[in-house]
Order: structure tokens, then C-alpha cells, then sequence
């Protein structure tokens, strides 16, 4: 990957404004080796537990580890978990927007074996607990939008970004001429339109575009960016395929598709951040698309070959890339 260094240094300075829903990832680690009496289930040794950042935080974590400046807006509970988030993300020099409320921290604990993946435990309220109040946006954001380079509108369709919210955001950040990226999740069907990227994967990207194609047929990339383009007019469209890469799409057209870096996969959580978080701090330091979708590919490439959700460093990419 040419200029890897270069652009890296650019990176160095772009200030990015994170707003989605921020969650608190929780590990417990372990070994089962019998069954229980009580049912049939295994009794699980714990060794050592473990936190960090998710969802959005996460994406917020990512853009920190590549060096740039970052700042999260999202709901954090007046909790032990919403102050254990606080002192994560504060450790990594980011700073917190925590929009107000009473409801609990989302907290997600995973439960592994052998660092295998028993089962997930979630701890949330109803999104409608989560919802951000729509009267505060330009008293809590409008100073970190004209302050960042891009913002991200993270969805994990947990309840704080609305249809209101986004096109607030969107309105303030085009009128301040900054880049703005969304990761949606369809199930929630927010309403925007003319971003400058956004990042579903295979199956959101078919949502929608309300495409269900026949099982086993390929999937129909021309017909998916065309009606995004259509329906959206997102200049930029970024379709993440799995194993099989990146689609890339610009105005509609197909461009290319960029084929995974990974070359162990361990644990797939968290890839998407890496990736969103990889794509917009290039497109924000200069890059072209394709030269930010190899970039992204080659950090989500270190971070699938970690356990748990993770982050990737400069000095990790530089050595991956150079050892490819």
C-alpha cells in the first residue's frame, strides 16, 4: 500500500465528531469443562473479566487509535457502566458529549471459552430511553460540528439518532462544509439523504434498497447502488461484503471491489468501526475513495485477527501492510 506513511501523518490532524449509540462491551472470560446438574448447560470457570468501548464508542476508539483527534456524543448512564465508559474513552484522549436521560448504559457482556463465543447478555432500556433531545442539538453539538473535520452518524438502531437528530446534524455540518458519514442499520428506516458516505453491509445495502433477490443468486450490486443513489444520493457508497471485501460506488456507478486483507480471522466484532472509522479518516485527509477503501481494508485486516472487539494501531498497520 503506497504513501501508507504519508497519509497516516494526515491523519495525525483530522478532528472527527462521533454521534450514535455508545455502549459498554464487557468480557468475560473463561473455560468449561463439565456440565451442570442443574441443566444442561456448561458451567463456565471464569478467569478474568474485561471492558471496552462499543458501538459507537468503538468507532470513536478506532479513529483515537489511528492518531486522530475524536469526540462522542451518545447516551452514558449516570451508572457504573456509563463511568467505567467515561474513564475508557477519556484514557484515550477522547472527549464525551453525554446526552441526558435516566436510563441505564447499554452494556453488552459476551461470555467466552476458550475464546470461543458462548453467549451475549445485553442490558438496555427501550430505545424510546435512549432518544436524544432533539431542543438540546445545537446547544450540545453545534460547537463540536464546526470544530470537527467530518461527522459520523453511528446506528445501532438503540434510539438516539431519529430522523429529527439526523437531519439536524446533517443541516449544521453542510452549512459548516464538513464531510458526513453514516453507518445505518434499515431496521430503523431513518430518513437521510445527500451524505457523503455511507457504509452498510451485504444484507442492510439489500434493505435498503427493499431488494430480496432468490437464495443462491449473485448478489445484484448494480441494482443495489443505483437505487441508493436514487433514493439517497449519498455520493459515496461503501458496501462491506464479508470475506469477499468492499464494494465500491460513486454517484450511482460501480467502481471496483476491493478484496479482503485479512489473512487470519479470529473474531469479526467490531470490524465495521474499524472499517467506517478507516474510510472517513482518509476521505477527510484527501484521499480518493479507492485509496481510502484499500486503507480501511487493510486496518479491519488487523482487527479481525484479534479477539474481541478491538482497535488497530499506526505502528500494527504499517507492520501488516508491510508484511502483506
Amino acid at each position: 500500500m503506497k504513501g501508507l506513511a504519508p497519509l497516516l501523518k494526515k491523519i495525525a490532524k483530522v478532528r472527527v465528531l462521533v454521534v450514535g449509540d455508545v455502549m459498554l462491551d464487557h468480557y468475560i472470560w473463561g473455560d468449561a469443562t463439565r456440565i451442570s446438574p442443574e441443566a444442561p448447560v456448561p458451567v463456565v470457570d471464569i478467569a478474568r473479566d474485561s471492558w471496552t468501548a462499543g458501538g459507537a464508542a468503538n468507532v470513536a476508539l478506532n479513529i483515537a487509535s489511528l492518531g486522530a483527534h475524536c469526540t462522542v456524543a451518545g447516551y452514558i448512564g449516570a451508572d457504573d457502566a456509563g463511568a467505567k465508559l467515561t474513564s475508557i474513552l477519556h484514557g484515550k484522549k477522547i472527549d464525551t458529549i453525554a446526552t441526558p436521560g435516566s436510563a441505564p448504559t447499554i452494556v453488552k457482556t459476551r461470555v467466552l471459552v476458550q475464546h470461543q463465543q458462548l453467549c451475549r447478555l445485553d442490558r438496555e432500556a427501550a430505545p424510546t430511553e435512549y432518544q436524544f433531545p432533539a431542543a438540546q442539538i445545537d446547544t450540545l453539538l453545534a460547537r463540536e460540528i464546526d470544530a470537527a473535520d467530518a461527522v459520523i452518524l453511528s446506528d445501532y438502531a438503540k434510539g438516539i439518532l431519529s430522523d429529527e437528530i439526523v437531519a439536524r446534524v446533517t443541516s449544521l455540518a453542510r452549512k459548516a462544509g464538513k464531510f458526513v458519514a453514516l453507518d445505518p442499520k434499515p431496521k430503523r428506516r431513518l430518513k437521510f439523504h445527500g451524505l457523503d458516505l455511507i457504509t452498510p453491509n451485504k444484507r442492510e445495502a439489500l434493505q435498503l434498497a427493499e431488494l430480496e433477490p432468490p437464495p443462491h443468486t449473485p448478489f445484484p450490486a448494480a441494482e443495489v447502488c443505483a437505487r441508493l443513489h436514487e433514493r439517497y444520493a449519498t455520493k459515496h457508497l461503501v458496501i462491506t461484503l464479508g470475506e469477499d471485501g468492499m464494494l465500491l460506488s460513486s454517484d450511482g456507478r460501480i467502481l471496483k471491489t476491493i478484496p479482503t486483507a485479512a489473512r487470519e480471522v479470529f473474531d469479526v466484532s467490531g470490524a465495521g468501526d474499524t472499517s467506517l472509522a478507516g474510510l472517513v479518516l482518509a476521505l477527510a485527509a484527501g484521499s480518493t475513495l479507492e485509496a481510502a477503501a484499500h486503507f480501511a481494508n487493510a486496518a479491519a485486516g488487523v482487527v479481525v485477527g484479534k479477539i474481541g472487539t478491538a482497535t488497530v494501531t499506526p505502528t500494527e498497520l504499517i507492520d501488516y501492510v508491510n508484511h502483506r
